[in-house]
């Protein structure tokens, strides 16, 4: 059972972390678009009809992805005045509470929506716009994968952070985000 934890916890990290650099690149796409509809519509005087709607989508998805990355990184606001103050078995139950709520939501989510989301898919719906992309069609069955993955990040957090010695969150975050603090004081003026 250990083994099989330890794998799921692997897989699921390295599937976060490659989400996430994918994400990252995004941004980059999302200005690109902007910045040659903004050349488009004033340099040539011709705006296209494509880049509101794909700088929309990509913006949409790059949205989903950071909520996995955020999962990933235990990126997002935690109030610990009370879990701090709670012994380690006080802590590791509040940790399976948050588990559990995750993932019921996500279970919640997935199993309401599949029906309407099927039927999106299946009609192959668009935005309804002079371009018309599929943006609905796409957009929808992600939210229910990228939903079921974050559940996934959710138990994978649970798992690695119940065996640890301290439950909880890694100080500051995830791996990414102590190593980016440490070579950020290495590199301050005047830090020492």
């Amino acid at each position: 059972m250990k083994a099989f934890a330890a794998g799921f916890c692997r897989f699921c990290e390295r599937a976060s972390l490659a989400i996430s650099n994918a994400a990252m690149w995004l941004v980059a796409a999302i200005v690109a678009v902007m910045l040659w509809e903004v050349v488009s519509r004033y340099v040539f005087e011709k705006p296209t009809l494509w880049a509101n709607e794909l700088s929309l989508w990509l913006a949409g998805v790059l949205y989903l992805f950071a909520g996995l990355c955020a999962m990933r990184e235990r990126a997002h606001i935690r109030v610990t005045v009370l879990y701090d103050a709670l012994p380690k078995n006080g802590r590791r139950a509040l940790d399976a509470l948050a588990m559990l709520v995750v993932v019921a939501f996500a279970v919640m989510l997935v199993a309401g929506s599949w029906g309407a989301v099927w039927k999106t898919v299946a009609n192959w719906e668009t935005f309804g716009t002079a371009w018309d992309p599929p943006i609905p069609a796409t957009v929808k069955p992600l939210v229910l994968i990228v939903t079921a993955l974050i559940a996934a990040q959710a138990v994978s957090n649970f798992i690695a952070d119940f065996n640890k010695e301290k439950p909880g969150p890694p100080e500051g975050g995830g791996n990414w985000a102590v190593a980016g603090r440490a070579s950020a004081k290495k590199t301050a003026p005047g830090a020492e």
